[in-house]
């Protein structure tokens, strides 16, 4: 009988969504009050705390998404003794992407007296750390120290993946350290930090402590020490981490996160080859065989890119389309960029005007600035401006430094020395600080022998305090 009554709650939960849904979207404040009322005298709106949630959801959405009125209003006719209905309620702000509504309802249980607990306190961690609103977490971490939640595990995970995500590594470290009794989830947040942050070497070192701490390495400690090496060119140990999954993780071939960190760290280290053959054998392990995923070809359509294999790049994407994957934005940026590599005008705009018509896509600013880029490399620098102006009346906000300076270089090219002109000011404008900018303008003035504006380009760099990048290379020492 309780199965049957579950299920009939769940399909009520279900109507009411739906409806609430529908009347969100056209913004139908009465019909939401009226089943509001409908709920309260008949009782059903006690069923399930997940209805509290849709009917404020649906307030917010139907007033304004930051109305802090109606959350107050709502919140005030709720006991304020028991913490679980707005536990459940703050939770679901934070998981469903409504970080502002579940920090002010931490707020208000904070200002009431609700009591707060642990899960009060991780939600509202993980909303502030989603939004990387710093200081609201701050101040939150102020009130773990003062309410003695400190020694949670569980609280110092949410805080140290705060300071993580904002990149405030030195206190992510502090947190971490005073954790009593450490887990694996508070160590993956402090490598994410690290990864962000790029220091690798950091990293590389907690991962060897993490023994001595009684912690183990799940997929993705594996995967950010798969990061790390490939951060650092570390070929060697990665190799070795490589043959500890193989001997450790039970069909590693067909996990696809693991073999994506693979080819990630291979292609990085310029061992193509070798992410080729790892691309090969995903998916191939015991028993039935699986379907490479999409972000497992964008990783090797990314190496091919990386190492200037641009017609493999090609290639692999048309194989893609054959095996009946489904391309992401990320696989048509390289795709792209590859067809600008090898001069493939009409199939890099045939691909670009594929992404809205077979694949409901989108374009972003970085696929306009590959087919600027391409438009540019082939000399065709009308259509790239004509793309330009296009792009930024569809509301894409403005040109990136790299499109300014693909435009800078056609110029350059074809000899068009106002347009030119724009494009470095515009660049500059962007990256006041980018040298590679003033070379290319100081190389489009010496085309047309402006040695007078040369001078000046000259005494602004010094005056800036700016010097030409000198190259080099990387390579690890064994």
């Amino acid at each position: 009988m309780s199965n049957q009554s579950h299920f009939q709650n769940t399909q009520i939960l279900d109507s009411i969504t739906g409806f609430l849904n529908h009347c969100s979207q056209s913004k139908n404040l009465r019909d939401i009050k009226k089943l509001h009322a409908h709920l309260l005298r008949t009782g059903l709106l006690f069923i399930s705390l997940n209805f509290h949630t849709e009917l404020i959801n649906s307030y917010t959405t139907c007033l304004n998404r930051n109305n802090l009125q109606t959350l107050t209003n709502y919140f005030k006719c709720m006991n304020p003794k028991n913490p679980i209905p707005f536990n459940v309620i703050l939770s679901d702000f934070s998981r469903n992407g409504l970080a502002f509504n579940a920090l002010k309802t931490f707020s208000f249980m904070h200002i009431n007296g609700v009591p707060i607990d642990t899960y009060t306190l991780c939600s509202s961690l993980t909303a502030s750390s989603s939004v990387r609103n710093v200081r609201f977490g701050q101040q939150v971490h102020a009130l773990v120290a003062k309410s003695g939640w400190s020694s949670s595990v569980f609280v110092g995970s949410a805080l140290v993946d705060l300071y993580a995500k904002s990149l405030i590594i030195d206190d992510a470290e502090v947190v971490f350290d005073e954790i009593p009794v450490k887990n694996t989830v508070c160590a993956n947040a402090l490598l994410s930090g690290y990864g962000e942050a790029k220091m690798w070497l950091e990293g590389l070192e907690l991962i060897r402590k993490m023994p001595v701490l009684n912690l183990d390495y799940d997929h993705f400690t594996l995967s950010a020490i798969l990061h790390a090496c490939a951060g650092l060119s570390a070929i060697e140990f990665g190799t070795q981490v490589h043959a500890y999954l193989i001997r450790t993780v039970y069909n590693v071939e067909k996990d696809m996160f693991l073999q994506s960190s693979l080819i990630e760290m291979y292609g990085k280290c310029g061992l193509v080859r070798k992410a080729w053959q790892v691309f090969n054998l995903a998916g191939i392990g015991k028993g039935r065989e699986c379907q490479r995923d999409v972000v497992l070809w964008t990783s090797m359509l990314g190496v091919y890119g990386r190492s200037g294999h641009f017609k493999e790049v090609v290639r692999l994407y048309q194989e893609m389309l054959k095996e009946g994957i489904k391309p992401d934005e990320v696989a048509f940026v390289t795709v792209l960029s590859a067809c600008g590599h090898t001069g493939q005008v009409n199939l890099g705009v045939e691909l670009f005007e594929s992404m809205t018509h077979d694949f409901g896509l989108d374009p972003g600013p970085e696929h306009y600035g590959c087919l600027i880029d391409l438009l540019c490399r082939a000399g065709q620098l009308d259509r790239a401006w004509r793309l330009v102006n296009e792009m930024l009346c569809k509301g894409h906000g403005s040109c990136s430094v790299s499109m300014w300076g693909a435009l800078l270089s056609a110029c350059k090219d074809c000899g068009n020395i106002e347009l030119g002109k724009l494009a470095a000011q515009k660049a500059l404008d962007l990256d006041p600080q980018n040298v590679g900018v003033y070379v290319m303008l100081s190389n489009l003035y010496a085309k047309f022998g402006m040695w007078d504006e040369i001078e000046q380009l000259r005494e602004l760099m010094k005056e800036r305090g700016l010097k030409k990048d000198v190259g080099c290379s990387w390579i690890e020492v064994t």
